[in-house]
């Protein structure tokens, strides 16, 4: 088991997420940077499909009440163990009454723990993912006691480790595929939408991020659609919504683009007042 002695800003169990419930309006929800949860269950033989805990910003403190063993991709926030610096993407032994500690960010904004066996916590529609009106909770809170499998202890701590490449970070270009209603753009819009650089408000979080660069909306109305995680949606007041992992699966603005998971990863460690180009994968039509 492993006790919240502090929750953070926002830290929640996530997994792949939801698959096959959009008829009955359940979002996808999982890992909002998929790359970087993936890395953190394969160092230590996780099954991918195992749950982590997806920490954002930084700021969390857990207690093991059982030894195991971790690791922890993604966003660097200076983690320790009983105040002691620890390595990411590597193999670590934790005893119990260990305490694991993240700091502020040093780069990105969303950082994974996985543990041996993965997160036990309840599963709901075939996901442990939490999600508001799905799970009891849409995130950890101080003093909760998260499951883990205490009989699998057959790593060992490492040296070794992986390293992220930095443009995971840092990329500022989005790869992308033409949305349902690209072909309705002029020629004009399609190359400001190309040539511009967004940036990031400060209204985002895992439903979706509003850019603050405008792009002429002259576009008649369309009937409510299917959306999905990537789905580049174009307002009425000429703002790109880029829906994240908690998105809802039907949306009524045009659909003009779609982001690769590449890229959908990459962008889940930006935040407000950074910047995204997109470049479709097709060329301009």
């Amino acid at each position: 088991m492993i006790k919240v002695l502090k929750a953070g800003f926002y830290a929640s169990i996530q997994d792949k997420g939801r698959v096959g419930f959009s008829a009955e309006g359940v979002p996808i929800s999982g890992a909002m940077d998929g790359y970087s949860a993936d890395i953190a269950n394969a160092v230590i033989n996780n099954s991918l499909d195992a749950a982590v805990l997806e920490i954002t910003f930084g700021a969390t403190k857990l207690k093991f009440l059982a030894a195991t063993v971790i690791a922890i991709s993604g966003a660097n926030f200076n983690p320790t163990i009983n105040k002691k610096s620890i390595r990411q993407n590597s193999r670590i032994e934790v005893e119990k009454g260990d305490i694991l500690s993240f700091g502020k960010p040093n780069y990105g904004v969303r950082s994974y723990l996985a543990v041996k066996g993965g997160f036990q916590t309840s599963k709901i529609l075939g996901s442990r993912s939490q999600f508001i009106n799905v799970t009891d909770n849409f995130k950890i809170e101080l003093d909760d006691i998260l499951e883990i499998n205490t009989n699998l202890r057959n790593l060992k701590s490492s040296n070794s480790s992986i390293k992220t490449p930095k443009i995971h970070f840092t990329l500022k270009e989005v790869t992308c595929y033409e949305g349902p209603e690209f072909y309705m753009l002029t020629s004009l819009e399609k190359e400001k939408l190309f040539k511009t650089t967004f940036t990031i408000s400060s209204d985002n979080n895992r439903m979706g991020y509003r850019l603050k660069e405008n792009l002429k909306n002259n576009l008649p109305t369309i009937l409510t659609a299917g959306v999905l995680p990537g789905t580049v949606q174009l307002t009425p007041f000429g703002n790109l919504i880029v829906l994240m992992r908690d998105c809802q699966v039907t949306g009524g603005y045009p659909r003009i683009l779609q982001l690769t998971e590449s890229s959908l990863d990459r962008i889940a460690q930006k935040t407000t007042n950074q910047k995204i180009r997109f470049k479709t994968l097709k060329g301009l039509s």
